[in-house]
C-alpha cells in the first residue's frame, strides 16, 4: 500500500476536524488573547490556517527555512479563514497523493536560518510538521473557543457541547 493511501484518509479527517473548530472562531473577537504573552484568537486562527499547507511545503520542496519562507498575512473574516484552510488542505492533499514512495523517504530539513530543527524523511516531516503541529494548535484554539463561551464541535467525542 502506498503512503499516501496509508496517511491521506487520516489528514482527510484531521483537516474535518479542524475546520470545523475554525468555522467557529468568531471574528469579532480576533484580537482577544487569554493571556498577555498569547497570540490573540485571530492570529492563532490564521497559524492554524497557514499549517494546513505544510503538506504542500515538504512534498515539493527539499528543505524549509523559517527565516525565508513566504508569509502569509492576517485575514480579515471567516469566510477569508476558511478560503485560506481550504486551499491549503486542497494543495497539500494533492502533493502529498502525488509524492512516489522514493520521495517519501527522501530526507527533509527545516531550519531556522543556519540553524536545522530537524531532518526528516519527508514521511516523518509531514507527521511532525503538518499533523502533529496542526493538532497541537487546534488543541490551543479549542481552549480558546471554550474561554468565550464558544461551543466546540466534536473533536474525537462528544464534547459538553455536543
Amino acid at each position: 500500500m502506498a503512503y499516501a493511501d496509508r496517511f491521506l484518509p487520516e489528514f482527510d479527517q484531521e483537516m474535518k476536524t479542524t475546520r470545523s473548530l475554525l468555522e467557529r472562531v468568531p471574528m469579532d473577537k480576533a484580537s482577544w488573547k487569554p493571556h498577555t504573552k498569547s497570540r490573540s484568537l485571530g492570529e492563532l486562527a490564521d497559524h492554524v490556517a497557514a499549517i494546513a499547507r505544510f503538506g504542500s511545503l515538504i512534498s515539493t520542496m527539499s528543505e524549509l527555512n523559517a527565516m525565508t519562507m513566504p508569509r502569509l498575512g492576517p485575514t480579515s473574516s471567516a469566510d477569508e479563514l476558511l478560503a485560506r484552510f481550504d486551499a491549503n488542505v486542497d494543495a497539500s492533499r494533492r502533493d502529498i497523493a502525488s509524492m512516489s514512495e522514493d520521495d517519501v523517504g527522501a530526507t527533509w530539513t527545516f531550519k531556522i536560518g543556519d540553524h536545522v530543527v530537524f531532518a526528516l524523511p519527508r514521511a516523518g516531516a509531514v507527521r511532525s510538521l503538518l499533523m502533529s503541529h496542526m493538532i497541537h494548535h487546534r488543541g490551543q484554539l479549542s481552549v480558546y473557543l471554550r474561554e468565550l463561551d464558544v461551543p466546540l464541535p466534536s473533536i474525537y467525542g462528544p464534547t459538553a457541547d455536543t
